[in-house]
């Protein structure tokens, strides 16, 4: 399963298509050129419990990291997953 990404400067998110048909998001907003802000995340009802919520905060730290970025978790989801995680994900954290 493959985890796209789409930012336009601004605003962006990590995706998940299956035949054309986005099943799974995650969006975030640019608060500054070092940080963004995760404010919300979904799955369809056809992924759910595959754990793709996790691949998209994945695809999101390794962004994170490849970039010299920061993130502000506010979305639930990407909040608990980083509480979670911390140990593993500590070093993106604003």
């Amino acid at each position: 399963m493959e985890v796209k990404h789409n930012d336009n400067g601004k605003k962006g998110m990590f995706y998940v298509e299956i035949d054309g048909k986005r099943e799974a998001e995650m969006t975030y907003s640019h608060a500054n050129p070092d940080k963004i802000i995760i404010d919300h995340t979904e799955v369809s009802e056809v992924l759910k419990g595959q754990g793709v919520g996790y691949k998209l905060v994945d695809a999101a730290v390794e962004y994170l990291r490849v970039n010299n970025l920061k993130v502000i978790p506010l979305c639930t989801f990407a909040h608990a997953v980083f509480k979670k995680k911390h140990d593993e994900y500590a070093d993106v954290l604003a």
